[in-house]
């Protein structure tokens, strides 16, 4: 369905109060599932800066798991529960589209961070964990919105959802 009426009310409200906020692209295995249109939503209906962090493995019927952009492994679930889950390489078939939508994310994040943009401009590689912290402070700082996908009901992208809580959203400490 793309971004829904009930969360663009959602998004007002944590905008209200500053509530920094990831999204979860859910229904990836429903007919008409569109990963792409859902974060052009984003950008336009909700007025944020979306930054894919996974991408789907196959659409609709066909949705069988996602890639993880930071640390550039597959994930795929080999059940219809989504209770086996294979970490494996990235599908030979997506390595090219990996890698264009890799560096679009890693541009985002470095931009948000003027140490990691020199770094990155000078030709250094950024790693994984200063990729996830710097994207951690900005969207604390509600600068950039991660995305990530999958299909609660089948429990696929499920973990992976609740380590971006984690990873990326402020604790009670905070």
């Amino acid at each position: 369905e793309g971004v829904e009426p009930q969360s663009e009310t959602v998004w007002r409200q944590a905008d209200k109060y500053d509530v920094p906020r990831i999204c979860f692209v859910n229904k990836m295995d429903r007919t008409g599932a569109s990963f792409w249109r859902t974060v052009e939503m984003i950008k336009d209906r909700l007025a944020a800066t979306p930054v894919p962090v996974q991408l789907p493995i196959g659409i609709e019927s066909g949705f069988k798991g996602l890639v993880d952009l930071i640390e550039q492994k597959a994930y795929l679930y080999t059940n219809d529960l989504g209770t086996n889950v294979e970490e494996t390489d990235i599908p030979a078939d997506m390595v090219d589209d990996v890698a264009v939508q890799r560096e679009k994310m890693v541009e985002l994040i470095v931009e948000s961070d003027d140490e990691l943009t020199l770094r990155y401009l000078e030709g250094d590689e950024i790693s994984p964990e200063e990729l996830k912290a710097a994207l951690r402070r900005a969207t604390i700082a509600l600068r950039l919105v991660p995305v990530l996908c999958g299909s609660s009901l089948k429990n696929k992208g499920v973990q992976q959802l609740l380590d971006a809580v984690i990873d990326y959203l402020p604790s009670p400490l905070d």
